[in-house]
């Protein structure tokens, strides 16, 4: 399939920062990590991926913005563009030796993501779309699944951990789907979670508490996908309040009805 220039530069660039990171993988045990916050590190790996991302984008078009998760924004002289990366997305499985990570890049032009990417490098899957042009993993389209029934589906999501103050909501959430489906999943990586809804492998997920980071690539790909995304609050916007809630087009209205009606 046919690529735009920046689609070419996205892939290179998520693909060398996610060879770098499978390489520091393999010695997970021996990162240098510091702590930034509750359940939330940065490690030697991340700050180079980090970097790695940060240079090749830059190189590319000197011109965009650039907003990413360990650092401050940097205002492009181009105002209409800027790139939303989230260089090592999992970074709690990446250092508790779990494969399951990936780099985040997606690209918004005028408030709107026009393209994006998510490489989940342990199992060499690229997953992207640009506007219009459909979702790819590898040389393969994506849809989202087609399932018609609730008690049919496998749904994600994330659940909250230390420090964080909507454990007694998400335990409602879990009550009101669980009886209802054929399973739930947490894998702990946002963009990944939406990029197996986009492939079909999950039907549904929903979460609070994102960063646009952590969507940003994936909203594109889901959309692509044949995908319904809304904010929790449906009178929000899912990328300013940081909530999600995503499936096929088929079981979206109920899905959403059962989430809402837990809060």
């Amino acid at each position: 399939m046919a690529q735009s220039a920046n689609m070419n530069v996205m892939i290179a660039t998520a693909r060398k920062a996610g060879r770098a990171l499978a390489k520091d993988f393999r010695e997970v045990e021996n990162l240098q990590v510091s702590i930034k916050g509750a359940s939330d590190f940065v490690s030697r790996a991340d700050i180079y991926a980090d970097q790695v991302v940060k240079d090749e984008l830059t190189a590319a078009r000197p011109t965009y913005g650039f907003l990413a998760a360990e650092h401050e924004e940097i205002e492009g002289k181009d105002p209409t563009r800027r790139w939303i990366v989230d260089s090592l997305a999992g970074t709690t499985n990446f250092l508790h030796g779990m494969p399951h990570y990936a780099v985040s890049i997606a690209l918004e032009h005028k408030n709107e993501i026009i393209a994006g990417v998510i490489y989940d490098a342990a199992q060499d899957e690229c997953f992207f779309a640009e506007k219009g042009q459909g979702s790819w993993m590898n040389e393969t389209r994506l849809r989202v699944s087609g399932r018609r029934s609730m008690i049919d589906c496998v749904f994600a999501t994330g659940l909250p951990s230390a420090g964080q103050d909507d454990i007694s909501l998400s335990l409602r959430e879990l009550a009101q789907i669980l009886p209802t489906t054929a399973g739930i999943r947490t894998l702990g990586v946002a963009a990944l979670d939406l990029a197996y809804v986009a492939a079909g492998r999950f039907d549904g997920f929903w979460k609070r508490g994102l960063k646009v980071w952590d969507i940003a690539a994936g909203v594109i790909i889901l959309k692509e996908a044949g995908g319904f995304i809304e904010s929790i609050q449906s009178s929000k916007s899912f990328m300013k309040d940081g909530t999600v809630i995503c499936s096929n087009d088929q079981i979206f209205a109920q899905f959403a009805k059962a989430i809402r009606k837990s809060n």
